[in-house]
């Protein structure tokens, strides 16, 4: 298992990714610069959050036409492991890996807070290890982080399980009080139909250090290493 973290001009949660992977869960880590387009053998694949290219035109919008993205996005076809956190989320978006967009938040407003979350599902390998029932404290940063589908893919998301995390209250209660952006359906995080590429708003790994008294995000690291 080797975890790569693609940094495009603009990151600025490369870091804090690499620091979770490499030194809170001691598995080998490599950045993969986006101009070049070699993976170089890694089987998990990270698009982390931060603002790539300035965020011009849309969140994602630049990014996708980055050199390494056309390995990444094979990689994904090819059954691949694929996680975008945040602008990583908005990125997977806009080339098409998962399904709709992430729109400006309902308050035009940057949101920078802990929120909390519920898993949906157990049936992934990012959430496989969450308590059932567990709210998750875990922080978002983003001015474009409003989940939006049309209805017909709302519905093939929800059939097929597709749905991995909503905003709710402390409590896990699934409120529009506890939605901090308007996500529709209080969506915070998705994956493809395969299972196999995954995307979220909050960030794990700004919770997943003892150091910040909130480990709430190690859940997932942990499901991801158990699945492999």
């Amino acid at each position: 298992m080797k975890f790569g973290v693609v940094v495009f001009p603009g990151s600025n949660c490369d870091e804090d990714m690499v620091y979770v992977l490499q030194t809170v869960m001691k598995q080998n880590t490599i950045k993969l610069w986006h101009k070049n387009t070699d993976l170089e053998g890694c089987t998990h694949i990270v698009l982390p959050g931060g603002f790539s290219y300035g965020d011009y035109l849309r969140s994602g919008a630049i990014a996708k036409f980055s050199p390494i993205m056309q390995s990444v996005i094979n990689h994904a076809n090819s059954g691949g492991f694929l996680f975008g956190v945040c602008n990583g989320f908005q990125i997977l978006c806009e080339t098409g890996l998962l399904q709709g967009a992430l729109l400006h938040n309902n308050t035009r407003k940057f949101i920078c807070k802990n929120v909390y979350i519920k898993s949906q599902t157990t049936n992934s390998l990012i959430t496989s290890k969450i308590p059932e029932n567990r709210s998750l404290k875990i922080p978002i940063a983003h001015g474009e982080g409003k989940y939006f589908s049309d209805a017909q893919t709302m519905k093939k998301l929800n059939q097929n399980n597709q749905i991995l995390f909503r905003y709710c209250d402390v409590n896990g209660n699934i409120t529009d009080e506890a939605n901090p952006n308007g996500a529709i359906e209080n969506i915070a995080g998705i994956c493809n139909e395969s299972r196999n590429v995954f995307g979220m708003m909050p960030h794990p790994e700004r919770a997943s250090d003892k150091e910040l008294f909130n480990e709430d995000g190690k859940f997932l690291f942990e499901s991801i290493l158990e699945n492999n």
